[in-house]
């Protein structure tokens, strides 16, 4: 029955508070997985440098006895360099709203410190997952991981790998391929490949979509099936449909799902293959305030800045599987 004609209801009132939770919630998540699986290292320059050397194929090494002694020239290591990137967050609050209360205090510059420096930490996770060729100059942009891996790939139909130039000093942006479902030959191949150029793979990073293809893999054929300890006591009954560990012909790997690979199509159609060893990430200024920011007006203002960039010791350590579906089915 609606309410007798004149009622005052509180859509008519303008001076209710209304009934906010005291905690703010933080709906996007803070984990940044393959950044928190590397080292973290500095550097104390914009464009920092590192050589990297390998042993030769193996061959056959018979010589004749009193044979005179030969001598081949030398390779000199390989000399690579990323730049580094500026990362920045800010805010600016007036006196007046930093002075009132407020409904879990989501607009104060406490929580938009801790915010930002949270938001900081996943861009960086971004940078590493995106594929952007790095820059120099005065924007600089360190090149992502996926421009850098030439070794250890799978690629859908037309795509092709980036790289270091040594010419330039930069990494080069691969080329997209036509996208594929993820697999398990596709994930056996990279393993493959990594296994006999050295590569000592411990992690797979993917799209949360793609990690939900791999549980997929336990109906396959030609893999054991899925066995686990069931309770005696019987207080409940669970159906067990996830995996987060494979160990294939090649080793074993962890796969985890990285939410940030979720941003949008360009990150998820990657798998990136890890062996923490082959990856850091060097700050010139790590993450911080800037307290020299001036105070000007009846404004509260802020900055969260931090510079770095990420080091690929060896990329023949690392490994992609590129050009997946990362999103859905069909994207």
């Amino acid at each position: 029955m609606a309410a007798l004609a004149n009622t005052f209801q509180t859509t008519n009132a303008t001076g209710n508070r209304e009934q906010l939770s005291d905690v703010v919630s933080r709906i996007t998540p803070e984990d940044t997985p393959i950044y928190s699986l590397i080292e973290k290292g500095t550097t104390k320059g914009v464009h920092p440098e590192w050589e990297t050397d390998e042993l030769a194929a193996p061959a056959a090494n018979i010589k004749p006895e009193g044979d005179e002694y030969t001598f081949g020239a030398i390779n000199p290591p390989a000399r690579l360099g990323n730049y580094t990137q500026i990362l920045r967050k800010d805010w600016i609050i007036s006196a007046t709203q930093e002075a009132v209360e407020n409904a879990g205090n989501a607009e104060k510059r406490k929580y938009q410190k801790l915010k930002k420096g949270v938001e900081i930490r996943k861009d960086v996770e971004f940078a590493i997952v995106d594929t952007n060729a790095s820059v120099g100059g005065a924007t600089r942009e360190f090149g992502s991981l996926n421009t850098w891996i030439t070794s250890n790939v799978s690629r859908g139909a037309t795509g092709a790998n980036g790289g270091f130039n040594s010419g330039t000093g930069l990494t080069v942006a691969p080329t997209d391929g036509t996208q594929r479902a993820f697999t398990k030959p596709i994930l056996d191949s990279v393993m493959q490949q990594g296994y006999q150029n050295g590569a000592n793979f411990r992690h797979v990073s993917v799209s949360p979509y793609v990690k939900s293809v791999f549980v997929t893999f336990m109906s396959d054929s030609n893999v054991a099936p899925f066995r686990y300890a069931v309770s005696k006591g019987g207080e409940r009954n669970t159906i067990v449909a996830t995996a987060d560990y494979y160990e294939g012909p090649f080793g074993t790997v962890m796969i985890h799902p990285n939410r940030v690979q979720a941003t949008g199509a360009q990150q998820a159609r990657n798998a990136f293959f890890i062996d923490p060893e082959m990856l850091s990430f060097l700050w010139l200024r790590k993450i911080q305030e800037d307290k020299a920011v001036a105070k000007t007006g009846d404004a509260d203002k802020g900055v969260i800045i931090g510079e770095g960039t990420l080091k690929v010791h060896n990329e023949k350590g690392l490994g992609v599987a590129a050009d997946l579906f990362g999103l859905t089915a069909a994207s």
